[in-house]
């Protein structure tokens, strides 16, 4: 199943997922430590049969175990309730943390936390006050919350109703979760294309359009009880169109365009992206833009500029994560070296994923991090 996200006619998203397999992304278990690296201070935990998990135990704060407590830290044997929080790769297993969250639409849930953050999104100082005041009050010691972006001028029933439904969900889990068998699959997140439309804000969304009755049915019951302002954008086409969604977007093509090493620009210029286990990176070649121009400096830094947009729109694109190394055109003006880092980060700050734009060196690489949770694209399905 393919999930897209358009502007208008350009393509910003796209996620592909195997619904039968699923993922693991998300789902918390009543997992098993089966091996304790000390020098790195990490467990392994086996949440399925054979399936392990890598755990930092620097970020174990108030784990919720099985059977007899103990006093020290976790020991090979311990059954523990995990959440993975990165999916895994072909050489790295999947990451999770004993500090799991609930996340809904307005407020994400923290275990082993007393805390109320919120997002830095929020930047009315009222606003801020008001829902740390408000949320504060459902804060516990072992659990607090992350109020996100989506909650801004939130009414208090709202909020107050989406904590209660969150703290409803982790007592359950908390308490029946220790008592079920080990590998357990104790809690599971709604499926990626629900992950989208409960993260966009309403102001955002224009249409909701699948072709898909079950999946139209899914989002019609989640809208009903979480979003229903947004309930008449919900639309299903009709799956004998022999153009169908796919068809009607360009979907195919555009997929395909985003996984090729070569990006063009309008100047003439162009990307070479390349990932590595280690890194992405992303080159900038001035092409034929620079061909019989003159004014070779003023040329270059457009040409940086334009790459810059491209950059920050393939990184969400084919959901490109961890560092990222860009090589943009040398520039000789330290002006215009300020301008294209002015004008990176702004555009990084679109991102839902959280984004930092680093530092630009002497030889003009600009180093990115980008959070990494689901695999880029040219890993999915």
């Amino acid at each position: 199943m393919i999930t897209s996200l358009f502007d208008g006619n350009e393509l910003i998203e796209v996620q592909v997922e195997d619904l039968e397999a699923g993922e693991l992304l998300g789902k918390i278990y009543l997992g098993k430590v089966k091996n304790i690296i000390a020098n790195i201070n990490a467990a392994f935990v086996e949440i399925e049969d054979g399936q392990m998990c890598y755990l930092s135990l620097d970020e174990v704060v108030s784990p919720v175990c099985s059977g007899t407590p103990h006093e020290g830290p976790l020991r090979v044997g311990d059954e523990i309730i995990v959440q993975i929080t990165k999916e895994g790769s072909a050489l790295k297993a999947p990451q999770a943390t004993a500090d799991f969250c609930l996340t809904g639409r307005y407020l994400v849930l923290v275990h082993g936390r007393n805390v109320v953050g919120i997002s830095k999104k929020v930047g009315d100082a009222d606003e801020r006050a008001r829902l740390k005041k408000l949320v504060g009050e459902f804060a516990r010691e072992k659990c607090g919350f992350i109020v996100r972006t989506n909650a801004l001028y939130c009414d208090d029933e709202t909020l107050k109703t989406e904590a209660l439904n969150l703290l409803e969900v982790y007592d359950k889990l908390v308490s029946e979760g220790v008592h079920r068998k080990t590998f357990s699959l104790l809690y599971r997140t709604k499926p990626s294309y629900i992950w989208e439309i409960r993260d966009l804000c309403s102001a955002d969304i224009d249409r909701i359009r699948t072709n898909d009755g079950e999946i139209y049915d899914n989002i019609v019951e989640y809208m009903k009880t979480n979003q229903q302002d947004d309930l008449e954008k919900v639309e299903l086409c009709d799956r004998e169109d022999p153009l169908g969604l796919a068809g009607l977007y360009n979907l195919d093509t555009k997929i395909k365009e985003a996984l090729q090493e070569r990006v063009w620009l309008k100047s003439g210029a162009f990307l070479v992206i390349q990932p590595t286990e280690a890194c992405t990176v992303i080159d900038v070649n001035t092409g034929k833009a620079v061909s019989g121009k003159k004014g070779q400096q003023e040329t270059f830094f457009r040409i940086n500029i334009e790459a810059a947009r491209e950059v920050a729109k393939q990184l969400r694109l084919r959901n490109l994560s961890g560092i990222i190394i860009v090589d943009f055109i040398d520039m000789t003006l330290e002006e215009h070296r300020d301008l294209l880092m002015k004008e990176l980060r702004e555009l990084c700050r679109n991102d839902r994923v959280p984004t930092k734009v680093v530092d630009m060196t002497k030889l003009n690489l600009v180093e990115i991090t980008r959070k990494k949770t689901r695999k880029p694209l040219a890993q999915q399905p």
